[in-house]
């Protein structure tokens, strides 16, 4: 059975991003695969302390994160699997810092210091991220229009280019009426909820259909 691990770097276990993960993982078990969600805020790590040791000449942590800590069972699971999906929310114009600590951890170690910066990543992984973030998908093409490109450089340089699925304007608030959110109509929230968030799942959940069919 083919294995995708899933990985939801939102704090925000049962809102738009867990949803979408949750979804991609129905799609994956849809096609007979497996699917393991792992949520970073449960995780006690942080990112590439630049130690070096995976580019060590001869070293024993050639090729591996070296730093032993809660997020070392989690890089040897992607590792021994099939396909990698990394969820985030868009913060502050980028995905989470424990997103990008993750992505540090897990693909620095898997590209070496040699001509073409080649992969010695045990498997060239299929893999997708999941954006959700709470902007029009205007918008998010006028704010950040090299964003996704830059936070999937390293997992294409050592896995595959991933496939990407968005959720725009997202539902933030269990109710608007409590928070400062003069930006946003509720009412248009609400509705884009309730109108294009089930698409949205729907897509993710196709997407997790698809990438067992690809890797098959």
């Amino acid at each position: 059975m083919k294995k995708v691990i899933i990985v939801n770097g939102s704090p925000r276990k049962n809102w738009n991003t867990a949803k979408m993960c949750e979804s991609f993982a129905n799609g994956v078990k849809e096609a007979d695969g497996e699917a393991e969600i792992i949520n970073l805020y449960d995780v006690d790590f942080k990112g590439c302390r630049s130690c070096f040791a995976c580019k060590l000449k001869n070293g024993k942590n050639y090729g591996k994160c070296a730093y032993p800590d809660g997020l070392t069972p989690i890089l040897e699971k992607i590792s021994a699997s099939d396909g990698l999906v990394v969820a985030s929310p868009i913060y502050c114009s980028d995905v989470t810092g424990v997103t990008r600590c993750f992505i540090e951890r897990l693909t620095f170690p898997f590209f070496e210091y040699k001509e073409g910066y080649p992969s010695i990543a045990p498997k060239k992984l299929k893999t997708a991220m999941i954006y959700t973030m709470n902007v029009s998908e205007t918008l998010s093409n006028q704010m950040y229009p090299d964003m996704f490109d830059k936070t999937e450089f390293m997992i294409t340089t050592v896995f595959e280019k991933p496939v990407r699925i968005f959720a725009y304007d997202t539902y933030q608030f269990a109710d608007y009426d409590k928070y400062v959110v003069e930006v946003f109509d509720k009412n248009e929230k609400l509705k884009q909820k309730e109108q294009q968030f089930p698409k949205d799942l729907q897509k993710a959940f196709e997407a997790g259909k698809n990438m067992i069919e690809s890797i098959r």
